[in-house]
């Protein structure tokens, strides 16, 4: 049987080969991995549909196969059965009405009787005159697409092209990631499809720093600033329902939401992921901290599944661990604003009509204009700044 690229959900079109499980020849038993498929979520384990022997492997490790394509062929346990059956016939015939036995697999006889063809017409093309399965379709008026001749070409194009490359010292080419491609169509059509508007502010975080240095240490996990902006954020998606919601194109409606999810951009060698925090309004700031971690971690290894990738109803970029003071964070569609946090750093500023040395913290905010106004983001960064900057009102959700 050929073994296909199912549809594994989540408008997923295509993957990459990361490793196979499996040799050509080696027998395998059903729901057992046979290999390890890169998708824009996540890396998924594709287990054999049935037992048997693997035939042949279609594709190479780092090659893209979209939905539907065949990845291995499996020699199922009964069709081997019958195979050697119609081998051991063979032997013992030796002539067929006094013509040479005819040299074919079993697969290949079987396919003559499904087509209706006689194979002792047919004159083989295979080594020693062995009859195949194009010979077959051939003799069945069928068309024959020759997988490996189109291989060959494409090989022969990349060839062509190392060619032209030889000699050049001034540039390198490094090939775009199956991640960074598909990070690159939704950046694209975010930003071709969403009006996108972005305000900024900052928040006098000084009472937050000292607050976290005075805590930390009372948990067994590390307590960074993220999981308090993480809570903040919680707070003002409940007081602002429009932000924890979903754009319908095609109905032009706004779906609310009634759980906050929220996504944490995780920046990983393959490129930026963003698992997904559930049912945020119910967790505390240390239950944050540790899902931060587990999820963070998870990204980082690819381990994790797509069901801890998908959901979100609002996301957060912590551009803080790197630099800068303020960005303009793309959307990530369907969701209508996402949350850009940046480094505390010190700023001098008028404090009732005296300068003070303080924690500030830039934060940036996208939001989608068709459904939301400047105002509608004033307000929802002001409830944002305001748990941040008295995080006195946080305390109670530490435990």
């Amino acid at each position: 049987m050929e073994f296909k690229f199912p549809d594994v959900g989540e408008g997923i079109h295509e993957g990459v080969i990361v490793k196979w499980r499996v040799k050509e020849g080696q027998k395998v038993k059903a729901d057992e991995v046979i290999v390890e498929m890169e998708t824009d979520k996540a890396v998924v384990e594709l287990p054999a549909p049935t037992s048997g022997v693997i035939k042949k492997i279609k594709f190479k490790e780092g090659e893209t196969v979209k939905v539907g394509e065949t990845l291995v062929v499996i020699e199922e346990e009964a069709a081997k059965e019958e195979g050697k059956r119609e081998e051991k016939v063979i032997e013992k015939e030796g002539k067929r009405g006094g013509e040479a036995r005819v040299l074919a697999s079993p697969a290949t006889r079987r396919l003559a009787r499904e087509l209706g063809v006689d194979i002792k017409a047919i004159k083989g093309s295979g080594p020693g005159g062995r009859v195949t399965r194009e010979d077959v379709l051939r003799a069945a008026g069928r068309e024959v697409k020759k997988a490996e001749e189109e291989k060959e070409a494409v090989e022969e194009e990349k060839v062509e092209e190392k060619k032209e490359m030889k000699g050049v010292e001034e540039e390198k080419r490094v090939p775009i990631t199956h991640l960074r491609k598909v990070i690159a169509e939704r950046m694209v059509y975010s930003a071709t499809h969403i009006p996108q508007a972005c305000g900024m502010d900052y928040a006098d975080v000084t009472k937050l720093v000292e607050v976290r240095e005075r805590e930390k240490a009372r948990f067994d996990v590390k307590i960074t600033y993220l999981p308090f902006i993480v809570k903040a954020c919680t707070i003002a998606l409940k007081k602002y329902p429009q932000f924890n919601a979903h754009y319908d194109e095609e109905k032009q409606e706004l779906v609310m939401k009634k759980k906050v999810n929220i996504g944490i951009a995780v920046d990983t060698e393959a490129g930026l992921m963003v698992p997904v925090i559930k049912d945020v309004e119910k967790k505390s700031i240390v239950d944050i901290a540790k899902e931060i971690w587990r999820l963070a971690e998870g990204a980082r290894k690819r381990t994790l599944s797509l069901d801890e990738l998908k959901g979100s109803t609002f996301t957060i970029t912590n551009i803080g661990s790197i630099g800068g003071m303020y960005s303009f964070p793309l959307i990530n569609p369907p969701e209508v604003a996402i949350l850009g946090v940046h480094r505390i750093k010190e700023w001098a500023l008028p404090i009732e009509g005296k300068i003070e040395v303080r924690k500030v913290m830039g934060l940036s905010l996208s939001f989608d204009h068709r459904v939301l106004d400047g105002a509608h983001a004033a307000r929802f960064m002001n409830e944002v700044k305001k748990h941040l900057e008295d995080p006195e009102l946080l305390l109670m959700e530490m435990v």
